[in-house]
């Protein structure tokens, strides 16, 4: 994908993680399976460090259960990463993930053409940013300590859903508005065709990252969206 189709000049680029820049599976084969045998210990050595203790609380008076002791929260913690709770669970998952990766025994993955082309970019002063589902600051963990290194400081900013739904145009528009710029100026690169058509909608230049041989020959069976298989056919001259 050339410059001369891309109109106007891309003065910044907008990146999903998960498929994108980094391994569709990443949670689902990797943080997930950590938790399921990082967290119960984990909780049982910090459960009186404030942060993890601020999260137990929250957990505690979520299940209705106030005066519950440490060993019930961890069979709380445990069952509610089974379901996939998104609230207490979720923030202790954060935690545990963060000292994970700051103790070097988790590896952010990091596709070797997503590094070069961010690093090209921003060589060439073209502003980097994140919007993905995942909460900004797991965004930064990932990016600050992957297999590459610490490449969080290529990127100028971390979008998440507080900006709203990756599939509502509106959520674009507002990170349009919030960098100060035209939406046309803006280009959003992502492994999702919702999140493409809503980028699209509000006015963004898409590009469509099709890794797999499924999503290639979907990507190709559409003209709605540019398409390519990696980062390394992108070329913004």
């Amino acid at each position: 994908m050339r410059l001369e189709e891309l109109s106007p000049e891309v003065v910044a680029i907008i990146v999903d993680i998960e498929g994108t820049v980094s391994d569709a599976g990443f949670t689902r084969d990797v943080l997930i399976p950590y938790a399921e045998s990082h967290l119960g210990p984990w909780i049982e050595r910090h459960a009186e460090r404030p942060d993890v203790a601020e999260a137990l609380e929250a957990l505690a008076q979520a299940a209705g259960e106030p005066e519950v002791d440490v060993p019930r929260l961890i069979e709380l913690a445990e069952f509610g990463l089974v379901e996939r709770d998104s609230g207490p669970v979720a923030a202790l998952c954060h935690l545990l993930w963060r000292d994970a990766y700051q103790a070097f025994e988790l590896t952010g993955h990091v596709y070797d053409d997503a590094v070069a082309a961010l690093q090209a970019w921003t060589d060439d002063h073209r502003a980097l940013f994140t919007y993905s589902a995942a909460p900004s600051e797991a965004q930064r963990l990932l990016l600050a300590y992957s297999e590459f290194g610490d490449i969080s400081g290529l990127f100028s900013g971390f979008f998440d859903r507080r900006i709203g739904a990756k599939k509502n145009a509106d959520s674009y528009t507002a990170i349009a508005q919030a960098l100060g710029e035209n939406p046309g100026s803006l280009l959003f690169i992502s492994d999702t065709r919702g999140e493409l058509d809503a980028a699209k909608q509000a006015g963004l230049q898409t590009c469509w990252i099709a890794r797999d041989e499924e999503t290639q020959e979907k990507a190709a069976s559409q003209d709605a969206h540019q398409n390519v298989a990696s980062f390394s056919e992108i070329e913004l001259l």
